[in-house]
């Protein structure tokens, strides 16, 4: 069955210029990173490297309209930054990308790329459908936090993905909660790519379908689809 995907009208009011695009993948094949996947990780460094032509990460337009979002709903960009800015500081670090595992470092790499927030979450692991909503601060947030599973909660008004279970991601695309991640395991997976204007729709579709690509390449028999956009305008 189709994962459903929800935008709600309070986060299209924050955000009018909201849009993401959705790859849904079945019969996948992970393990642990491989020179493949590493290398296409030390790629999207360059191409990022190129994009920026010098500039910080935060001054790319896209960021810039990240960071804005952040502060409208109340949270402090320089200290929870959007996940492609987060990812992007570390790719022009000497340290370079985490490597996570093959799935995980897919989508990194388009992340990085093309200066776009995305996230994966494990289809078999997801409770309902998702929805992106303002919380009202009692929802659940399953975390790890020294070495143990801890139940936090948002801030009201906070931007989240949540499923039935609970918030599945914190502050939009911050903080990824362990319960849904990819794992060495996983064998489906729902990969969001997520845009807010000035970045044009197309620019958004095109990362997907390199996504996409990339998933045939490791998983080769799986079944991908990428989904249409979705905008909140």
């Amino acid at each position: 069955m189709t994962l459903s995907l929800t935008v709600s009208d309070e986060v299209r009011a924050l955000a009018p210029g909201f849009a993401h695009v959705a790859v849904e993948a079945h019969g996948l094949v992970n393990g642990p990173s491989t020179e493949a996947s590493s290398a296409l990780l030390d790629d999207a460094a360059r191409r990022l490297a190129v994009r920026l032509d010098g500039r910080a990460p935060h001054e790319d337009p896209h960021m810039a309209a990240w960071r804005a979002t952040y502060t409208a709903f109340g949270s402090k960009p320089s200290r929870t930054r959007n996940s492609a800015e987060a990812l992007a500081r570390r790719a022009l670090t000497d340290a370079g990308l985490p490597r996570i595992n093959v799935l995980v470092d897919l989508y990194n790499a388009i992340s990085v790329a093309h200066l776009i927030p995305v996230g994966g979450e494990d289809l078999d692991l997801v409770q309902g459908g998702m929805r992106l909503v303002r919380a009202s601060g009692e929802e659940d947030f399953v975390t790890v936090a020294g070495g143990e599973e801890t139940v936090e909660h948002p801030d009201a008004g906070e931007v989240v993905w949540r499923d039935e279970a609970g918030v599945t991601c914190r502050r939009w695309n911050w903080r990824q909660g362990p319960r849904t991640r990819l794992t060495e395991g996983t064998t489906s997976g729902i990969f969001l790519l997520e845009s807010l204007a000035p970045v044009p729709v197309a620019e958004v579709q095109a990362a997907a379908v390199e996504l996409a690509e990339l998933l045939e390449k490791f998983s080769p028999g799986a079944r991908i689809t990428v989904r249409e956009p979705q905008s909140a305008a």
